[in-house]
């Protein structure tokens, strides 16, 4: 007994040391995004609106080649676990072959943005700004999708802290260029939301560059062939799809619920989509942190299986949510006891008292939804990172599906267009779907299937 607590407290640091560099690396993207909004909205609230919006159908499209290419991290962790060196290798260029393809894709996407934002519907101003910044962010999304899946080369081996020192020089880079290329400052030109995303795919571009001059050198072609392994193998990518793409399509149907929602709850008017957007940007202080720690677990994880110690999953997945579950209650009291701050923290100084009351007597009640729905969400975020480090990608995909489908999509489409249904029911809806979601992830782990997958054969080599 004694010796398993020993065990599990060993647990407790190994998941710190492994996950915090992550939650840092994803706080400082969270940072970026969040400045970002604050800049857009005290520079204009038409392209504050625009900018959620635009920004999520980008990423609903990235989305899918993140998860997939973000699927190179199982595969190094496994083959670390193995003892199999050349299949991490051979495994980041796998990522990297599968990187360009969707950069040359996405940059296809950009082209009907106009058409796409008009089917959407929102005002004629705001689908504009929307256009503008959504083609940006879609030709230079490529650079993102390379640094993910460069970045895999550092976390799947559990190094992590490399991870978050690019992401954090990436994003002391976007923040000062961000504010000057928006507000016309410092010699720049006054780009409005162009600016913003032309300083985010600069960003982008500066992180992929840093990892590529810290991947390949010479001590790491000894050890792991990250050059002379550079060749296209089709069963090894293979592979890589069959576990990937469930995983780039679970990450896309993830996006996918909040891009609904939010495209739906422009149709109710301007001020209730600034006001989702404004706390959904507050949101983002407990969800992007959350999947630091969901890439800390699917590493130990990964390595465990890769090495044949599934008991060892548990115990790393367990103690990941006890950590993760403490953060988000500090965030729940935070959002239940002090939402006023936060809000304004995103409105102009020059707003109108009626309208700044309004947003703000909106805002706390929808940080109250939050409040509400975050241990829910962060317990699936947290175990589908647990079933996605095993293999267990297909399952997360279908449930993932079926939950989205019939407990968010039907009844916020029927209830909004067809019912007049207005805010709070739509987020109502979406607290419904994240519980019921999270009841169906923790109900797969802990019957224990994921334990019996393989993602990798031992000692595979692709010379």
């Amino acid at each position: 007994m004694n010796n398993m607590a020993f065990f599990t407290f060993g647990k407790y640091k190994e998941v710190l040391r492994i996950s915090l560099p992550l939650v840092l690396s994803m706080g400082a993207t969270t940072v970026m995004e969040f400045t970002d909004r604050i800049f857009l909205g005290r520079y204009s609230m038409d392209a504050l609106a625009a900018s959620m919006p635009a920004g999520i159908t980008s990423f609903l499209f990235t989305s899918f080649f993140l998860g997939t290419a973000g699927y190179v991290n199982v595969f190094i962790a496994q083959y670390i676990g193995a003892n199999d060196n050349k299949g991490v290798g051979a495994s980041l260029w796998q990522g990297i072959y599968f990187s360009i393809f969707g950069a040359v894709l996405m940059a296809l996407i950009a082209l009907p943005a106009v058409k796409l934002f008009a089917f959407i519907g929102h005002d004629p101003e705001i689908q504009q700004l929307e256009v503008i910044y959504f083609r940006i962010l879609c030709y230079g999304t490529g650079a993102s999708i390379l640094g993910t899946t460069l970045s895999c080369f550092y976390s799947g081996r559990g190094l992590t802290r490399n991870v978050m020192l690019v992401h954090i020089i990436g994003t002391v880079f976007n923040i000062p260029l961000d504010y000057a290329i928006i507000n016309g400052v410092w010699g720049f030109p006054e780009l409005g939301i162009q600016g913003a995303a032309l300083a985010t795919v600069m960003s982008w571009i500066l992180i992929a560059f840093i990892f590529i001059v810290l991947i390949f050198k010479k001590k790491y072609n000894e050890r792991f062939g990250v050059w002379t392994v550079r060749r296209f193998n089709p069963e090894l990518f293979m592979r890589l799809m069959k576990f990937g793409i469930p995983g780039g399509v679970q990450f896309f149907l993830d996006i996918l619920a909040f891009t609904f929602f939010i495209l739906l709850v422009g149709r109710l008017g301007k001020q209730e989509l600034a006001v989702t957007n404004l706390v959904m940007s507050i949101n983002s202080l407990s969800y992007m942190p959350m999947f630091g720690f969901s890439m800390g677990v699917s590493t130990l994880v990964g390595q465990a299986m890769g090495g044949g110690k599934p008991y060892s999953a548990v115990i790393a997945a367990n103690a990941t949510a006890h950590i993760a579950l403490s953060y988000v209650f500090g965030l729940v009291l935070l959002f239940i006891f002090f939402p006023t701050p936060l809000i304004k923290i995103f409105l102009p100084a020059d707003l109108a008292p009626a309208d700044l009351k309004n947003i703000i007597d909106m805002g706390i009640i929808l940080l109250r939804f939050v409040a509400a729905y975050l241990f829910f969400d962060s317990i699936n975020i947290i175990y589908m990172g647990v079933l996605k480090g095993a293999g267990d990608s297909r399952f997360i995909m279908w449930s993932m599906g079926l939950a989205a489908v019939f407990f968010l999509f039907i009844p916020v489409w029927v209830g909004v267009t067809q019912f007049g249904m207005g805010l709070y029911f739509s987020w109502t809806c979406i607290t419904i779907y994240l519980f019921l979601l999270c009841i169906m992830i923790f109900t797969r782990f802990y019957k224990g299937k994921w334990k019996t997958i393989r993602v990798i054969e031992n000692q595979e080599r692709a010379e």
